[in-house]
């Protein structure tokens, strides 16, 4: 590439690229824009950021501290895991917010790139397509548009930054070497810390010292440059024993699935990516793995081949060294995630191919221009590769739509493959999240028809069928899922909720204290504890596992809300409104909270602001029978004549009795008290007595003494007046799992 020139020689070439680089954003944008609409999809997105208590709960220094020393979903990837932390911080758990930081950052790997191979090879043209088909490739659709795999397009950013530095390194003088250096260490060190399937990046550094960089020239050369290489080695072999460390809970064992069906499958999706490439249709979220089904003649055709053209791109290294380069970039890159360290059930995936891929853009885009003679082939070319971008494209957009949600997601995945026993279930469990149970609990025995084995379908299907108030049947999967696997917290857990839903409150605490013991930060079992603990009567063990849920998950606002409940009920008031802030703070439209903590605000001598609490109560949820019956009360019956509203009152009490059937006792003392108010003193005696008579049908004997107390002031024409203490009739429900 040529360096000398006037800036004027220069402006055309800058302008062309300035224009490309305009071009590729928007293209980039145009297909990927559309999630910014889109929500979360159950795809690993809950445990990953939206149900997960540490990154909801934002960028700390110890949230900091947190991803460095642990693992995030079974991964070790601390950038990652900060730059969610970072997103929640932004834009909390709106969905559009985090797909919005994944454009912004597959826009910036895709225009490095460009600026990277033009700057390696002077070629402004062919590295445009390169970083095009890079950019808008349906392949690309899965590390864009899921949320959870923002490891590829971040540790893209930071593998393009790598090559650039590597590049201003080959051509530094010895004084600044050292400095560039350093930078090349410090970018693929953050890179691996992205996403360590950068581990390769070594050995595609020395592919490209062969080119485009030209820097082999013989034996003494080629030692000096692998020598170059050892600290970056150094680093990939860290990031290897952190990711195995990580790992190592979801690492398939060999006994499962041995070693030669693991390296047929690999050898098979080398060519499936290919095809795939150049006939991006059917693509899935999940592909089931042959698990040694694959006949043995495609797994010797595959890896003929890949040998043959692994050999035809060595036999042509001198007259087409792009071929090398691009061919063995591919292979090499792919070495870490083709199955030989197998990973979850999957067979292959479209976001394997994210950095790999590029080494076939580069192959295509140089080889092909070479083999053209003719001007006019050449035009053809160009008007082709337009087309072609132009195609991928719109292909890319349709494919993006199809993560708008869980449903559209796995329903698409459903259409396009066969047997996907996972793509059934993931249907199933959006259909569970939006209680369509009986479809839900369908998609779960297509899914367990086809792999009866399948825990997570077990799982799944058991939380639907309670759900359905069918525990016994969810029982008997739960119990085949802990047989299995015994050490499964999540087994448990489910196993608890059915048997509470059974009423079976002390076989739950077991479950749940199962769970804790094999998981110790699991907010949902502390949560269910607690509720089976104060089905036990033992509130004080209870309110322990609320405070647990809230510590592991600031944002939980159901277990605030329990928490707050049984506070009240200690008579520890203070503590009580601030559990209720603290659910109000994080679920403003929560009407429950909205009618306790006003009783709590009662009890503390703070009337307006229960009534403000009781009305915000109401106008979320107008027919709340709690919040009129509460309201109307203070407002009936309240010492202080400035608080008191007869008229709003009855209206209030009238509502909440036509709501309770007119056979609520309690609710009739408070409309008995309204008409009172109102000097309607014949109306309030019958209305009190009605409610005597109900409150000792139903053997209530305290309240029945509280009637009498009001009959007997209605027939001397007085109204009720009182400093009302909190009933526990009118604590709003508690919640349940």
């Amino acid at each position: 590439m040529a360096t000398g020139g006037s800036p004027q020689a220069k402006s055309p070439v800058h302008r062309q690229a300035l224009g490309v680089c305009v071009f590729l954003v928007a293209i980039t944008w145009l297909v990927f824009g559309q999630t910014v609409r889109y929500d979360f999809v159950n795809y690993d997105d809950d445990t990953y950021v939206s149900a997960n208590p540490a990154i909801t709960s934002g960028l700390t220094p110890h949230a900091i501290i947190h991803a460095f020393s642990s693992k995030h979903s079974g991964n070790w990837h601390p950038l990652t895991t900060i730059s969610h932390m970072l997103d929640c911080q932004l834009w909390g758990v709106h969905a559009g917010g985090h797909h919005f930081t994944n454009i912004v950052l597959h826009t910036i790997a895709v225009v490095l790139l460009f600026l990277v191979l033009r700057q390696m090879t002077g070629a402004i043209w062919k590295s445009a397509f390169v970083a095009a088909v890079f950019a808008i490739h349906p392949l690309r659709v899965e590390s864009v548009a899921w949320i959870s795999e923002r490891k590829d397009v971040l540790s893209a950013v930071f593998f393009m930054l790598t090559l650039g530095a590597y590049v201003r390194y080959t051509k530094s003088s010895s004084p600044k070497s050292i400095r560039g250096y350093l930078a090349i260490l410090i970018l693929f060190a953050l890179g691996l810390m992205s996403k360590p399937m950068l581990v390769t990046v070594p050995f595609v550094l020395l592919l490209l010292d062969y080119w485009p960089l030209e820097r082999f020239g013989g034996w003494l050369s080629a030692k000096r440059l692998i020598l170059e290489k050892i600290p970056l080695l150094t680093l990939s072999a860290a990031a290897s024993v952190a990711t195995l460390w990580a790992q190592q809970s979801s690492v398939v064992p060999v006994h499962r699935l041995p070693l030669l069906p693991r390296i047929g499958n690999g050898l098979v999706s080398c060519l499936i990516y290919l095809k795939q490439m150049v006939w991006p249709v059917w693509l899935a979220a999940f592909y089931t793995h042959p698990e040694g089904t694959l006949p043995g003649w495609e797994i010797s055709l595959a890896g003929l081949l890949l040998l043959l053209v692994s050999a035809g791109a060595i036999a042509l290294r001198r007259k087409s060294p792009y071929l090398i380069t691009g061919w063995f970039w591919y292979l090499l890159m792919l070495l870490p995630v083709i199955g030989l360290v197998q990973v979850g059930s999957q067979a292959h995936a479209d976001r394997y191919t994210y950095l790999p891929q590029i080494g076939i853009y580069v192959l295509l885009a140089w080889a092909i221009p070479d083999v053209l003679a003719s001007q006019v082939q050449r035009r053809i070319l160009e008007a082709t590769a337009f087309v072609a971008v132009i195609a991928l494209a719109w292909s890319a957009h349709i494919q993006t739509s199809y993560w708008r949600n869980g449903e559209s997601l796995w329903r698409h995945a459903v259409a396009v493959t066969s047997g996907n026993f996972v793509a059934h279930n993931g249907v199933g469990q959006f259909l569970l999240s939006h209680d369509r149970l009986k479809e839900a609990i369908e998609q779960f025995q297509i899914a367990l028809n086809m792999d009866p084995n399948f825990p997570a379908a077990q799982k799944n299907l058991s939380a639907a069928l309670t759900k359905a108030g069918r525990a016994d049947e969810a029982i008997v999967h739960l119990q085949r899922v802990i047989t299995e696997f015994p050490n499964d917290s999540e087994g448990h857990y489910n196993l608890g909720n059915a048997l509470l839903t059974k009423g079976d409150s002390q076989g739950a605490i077991a479950a749940y204290e199962k769970a804790l013991s094999i998981q110790f930060r699991y907010p949902a079992a502390h949560y269910n504890l607690g509720i089976a603990m104060d089905q036990n009567g033992r509130i004080d063990e209870a309110i322990a596992h609320y405070q647990e849920a809230v510590q592991e998950d600031p944002n939980y606002a159901e277990a605030c809300y329990l928490l707050g409940n049984d506070l009240l009920r200690k008579a520890r008031v203070d503590d009580a409104i601030a559990a209720y802030e603290q659910a109000l703070k994080r679920r403003p439209t929560y009407p429950e909270v909205q009618n306790n903590i006003g009783l709590a605000l009662l009890q503390k001598g703070r009337p307006s602001e229960a009534i403000a609490h009781w009305q915000n109560a109401l106008a979320i949820l107008s027919d709340s029978i709690d919040s009129l019956n509460n309201l109307a009360w203070t407002l009936a019956t309240f010492p202080e004549a400035w608080i008191r509203n007869g008229s709003q009152a009855l209206t209030l009490a009238q509502r909440a009795n036509e709501l309770s059937g007119d056979s609520n006792p309690a609710i009739l003392r408070t409309l008995a008290a309204a008409y009172a108010e109102n000097r309607r003193f014949t109306e309030a005696r019958v209305t009190a007595e009605r409610g005597l008579q109900l409150a000792n049908a139903q053997e209530n004997p305290a309240l029945a003494s509280v009637l009498e107390g009001d009959v007997a002031l209605y027939r001397m024409n007085a109204p009720v007046r009182v400093a009302i203490q909190p009933r526990r009739d009118f604590i709003s429900g508690d919640s349940r799992y």
